[in-house]
């Protein structure tokens, strides 16, 4: 299933649009993943299901189940779920900019 948010449903875009780092927009992708783009052309996949499936998944245990997940959104360019879960969007942009993915 893919869902896809852009920066227009972005609740503060103006606040975020000087940093490179800000999330331009979001796709759902299958097995814990999320396709990202950035302003600067940077794109991207975090995959996340190591992290998620861990049983020292903290907070993140609850993108376990695929509805939640499928949730995502951008608030601030940060990619969010639910409960006020997000992974930070700095971390995210350097190692997609070095590796074209990031590994949780």
């Amino acid at each position: 299933m893919s869902i896809e948010a852009d920066a227009g449903q972005d609740r503060s875009p103006s606040v975020t649009s000087r940093v490179p780092w800000r999330t331009a927009w979001l796709e759902v992708l299958p097995d814990y993943a999320v396709r990202v783009g950035f302003p600067d052309g940077t794109v991207g996949v975090v995959r996340m299901a190591a992290m998620i499936n861990d049983s020292e998944a903290g907070v993140f245990a609850s993108l376990r189940d695929p509805a939640v997940f499928a949730q995502a959104y951008l608030d601030l360019g940060a990619v969010t779920w639910p409960g006020e879960i997000d992974i930070a969007p700095d971390a995210m942009y350097r190692e997609i900019k070095a590796n074209g993915e990031w590994v949780l």
